[in-house]
């Protein structure tokens, strides 16, 4: 490798391009909607994974919780509130659905649409 080839490397832009916080955000919730969609299909073969699943979500849905919940945080309160409410309503949630008394649906009906109103406020 020549010397002008490595500078050229060293210099070159990187392929991957900046992330925001938004784009990461997005990321998350839709690599766990994937996950808890796939699982939920499979869940008569496969319980473990599903409860996995669900776990990750609830996870997911706890740091947003956590993050609406800190006094720095720059949403608007009303939807810091919704926010917080759908986590609470994840966790209620989905302790029905492991009890068999609910359905995964709402769940990635919610993560959609977050995820649509993530890829709206990106476009503005």
């Amino acid at each position: 490798m020549t010397p002008q080839t490595l500078a050229q490397r060293a210099y070159a832009q990187t392929a991957d391009p900046t992330r925001t916080p938004r784009d990461t955000e997005y990321e998350a919730i839709s690599k766990i909607t994937h996950r808890l969609k796939a699982a939920a299909a499979r869940h008569k073969t496969d319980f473990g994974a599903f409860v996995q699943a669900l776990h990750e979500n609830r996870r997911l849905w706890s740091v947003l919780a956590n993050g609406v919940a800190d006094s720095n945080n720059a949403l608007p309160n009303d939807l810091r509130a919704r926010i917080f409410y759908l986590a609470e309503f994840t966790e209620q949630h989905s302790s029905q659905i492991l009890s068999n008394k609910a359905s995964v649906e709402p769940l990635l009906e919610i993560n959609m649409a977050v995820l649509k109103g993530l890829r709206q406020m990106g476009a503005n």
